[in-house]
């Protein structure tokens, strides 16, 4: 029974991936916990949707290790981020800053699903318009019925009332 409950608190439980080796983990654990949480805010370049911390790319590596050569050097959190957006731009960011050039970023996905909101409401009252005008002929015209197709109307309606 214990050996169950513990396998069910270890499934529960959290696992934080990290790809960062034994060698570039600092001796100061003050100075590593700055590292990892800078890390965590900066994407690796490669996989693009991971965080240098998470990635195992050659790229994220040396990333990692600018990060903490950086803060071994003296440098503040945010000095250590400066450092690498001056040189990668803000796209290294995780969570880009809100400013003009990343403007589209925020702003981007409302305005994309507005537009797909607006055609689809045009696209829907369109079939519906097109609906309620009767039958379309190969030009896209209603085409009128015919005497035979009236009568029968007739009669449909005639027996409905009925």
């Amino acid at each position: 029974m214990r050996a169950l409950l513990l396998a069910v608190l270890l499934a529960l439980t959290p696992v934080t991936a990290s790809a960062v080796q034994p060698d570039e983990v600092l001796k100061d654990p003050a100075l590593e916990g700055r590292a990892r949480e800078i890390s965590k805010d900066l994407r690796c370049l490669v996989c693009q949707n991971q965080s240098i911390d998470d990635s195992n790319a050659p790229l994220a590596r040396d990333l990692r290790v600018l990060v903490r050569e950086r803060l071994t050097a003296g440098d503040s959190n945010q000095q250590v981020l400066s450092f690498v957006t001056d040189r990668y731009g803000d796209y290294v960011l995780l969570r880009p800053p809100f400013k003009a050039t990343t403007l589209f970023l925020w702003i981007g996905p409302f305005v994309i699903l507005a537009i797909g909101g607006v055609v689809t409401a045009l696209y829907l009252r369109g079939r519906k318009g097109a609906a309620a005008d009767g039958p379309m002929t190969a030009g896209g015209d209603t085409a009128p019925l015919t005497e035979d197709e009236r009568r029968r109307l007739d009669a449909l309606l005639r027996k409905d009332k009925a």
